[in-house]
């Protein structure tokens, strides 16, 4: 039995959030609480606002204990990119991508 949470189209590119999403994997939902909170990432908010969701998930609709549940899989999918240009010197124009992402939670009981 998993519970899952999905946040989409954050605006902080994956590879960003890959950083804070690769510390919590498989770890204890305390721990991984205790983890993103001392973690000076933007993304830390977003990915314990995840978390939170899923832990909410599995007790609510799935009547599990949230003293027994890990952190089964997290991961970060790439959204949508905004394309947005940059003028340059000499009529040229630079492209700058604003990357976006998906976030997933799946929480286990042990």
């Amino acid at each position: 039995m998993e519970a899952k949470a999905i946040a989409k189209y954050i605006r902080i590119a994956p590879r960003k959030v890959r950083i804070v999403v690769d510390l919590i994997r498989g770890k204890n939902v305390g721990e991984a609480f205790a983890i993103l909170k001392h973690t000076p990432k933007v993304a830390s908010e977003v990915v314990e606002k995840v978390l939170k969701s899923a832990v909410a998930n599995a007790e609510h609709n799935y009547d599990m204990n949230a003293d027994k549940l890990y952190v089964a899989a997290v991961y970060a999918d790439q959204g949508p990119t905004m394309k947005r240009i940059h003028p340059r010197s000499r009529g040229q124009a630079f492209k700058i991508l604003k990357r976006s992402s998906h976030v997933t939670v799946v929480v286990k009981e042990r």
